[in-house]
């Protein structure tokens, strides 16, 4: 029997949702899942995407547009404070 190097790598830790039986396809190397499991995939962040439009959902915009919220509800707390 020929040793295969594939044999020994690690099995993928995903598990059906349904059977509960895990994969046992080989796992990424520095992940825990293989690649039909979601080990360093996704799509790139930002204008590299190929969906971006006008960076309005951005992660920055988001928690820009959070930090203002915040703002916006403390100075209403004081202003009703002061009354």
């Amino acid at each position: 029997m020929i040793d295969n190097p594939m044999n020994r790598a690690p099995r993928c830790q995903a598990r059906s949702k349904r059977s509960g039986v895990g994969c046992k396809a080989p796992a990424v190397r520095g992940h825990r899942v293989c690649r039909f499991h979601g080990a360093g995939g996704g799509a790139p962040r930002g204008a590299a995407h190929g969906q971006y439009r006008h960076g309005r959902f951005t992660c920055e915009a988001i928690a820009q547009r959070k930090e203002i919220a915040a703002l916006i509800a403390d100075a209403r707390r004081a202003a009703a404070a002061v009354r």
